[in-house]
């Protein structure tokens, strides 16, 4: 078994142990739409996964992706991110990241660079500013 499919079964499985202690049911479909958001680099929408897992899944329909991927995020096992495009974006790393956004294209992209952590404390020890990357950790590109 290669490290990127024992890394995707790991983080299926710590998800799933979350859902659990939360008290969810877990069902294929919620298996595979967290085995997509996992191994998605893509930050998709509920329609991208919907288009991925229909196949597999005839019967899945966009409105259980959505109460899925709203389960998830109350949970905090999945980010969603809105941007100017009116659909909501879903990404499974939930740590403070920045997104390289294309404007063109609407593609995201994570992006980890270890002066920006340093840009952060810096401001903020200037400031006394809670810095945030939260909130909008993002750069545009076109």
């Amino acid at each position: 078994m290669s490290v990127e499919i024992e890394s995707i079964e790991h983080e299926l499985e710590e998800s799933i142990a979350s859902l659990r202690q939360a008290g969810v049911r877990i069902t294929p479909q919620r298996q595979a739409i967290l085995r997509y958001l996992i191994s998605s680099h893509t930050h998709p929408t509920a329609d991208e996964i919907y288009q991925a897992l229909s196949p597999d899944f005839p019967n899945i329909s966009v409105a259980t992706i959505y109460n899925n991927l709203r389960v998830f995020k109350d949970i905090g096992i999945v980010k969603e991110l809105t941007y100017g495009d009116s659909s909501s974006r879903f990404d499974f790393n939930t740590h403070n990241h920045y997104h390289i956004i294309c404007e063109q294209c609407g593609k995201i992209v994570d992006f980890q660079y270890p002066q920006l952590n340093e840009i952060e404390r810096l401001a903020q020890h200037m400031t006394d500013f809670d810095v945030n990357t939260s909130s909008n950790g993002n750069l545009w590109s076109l």
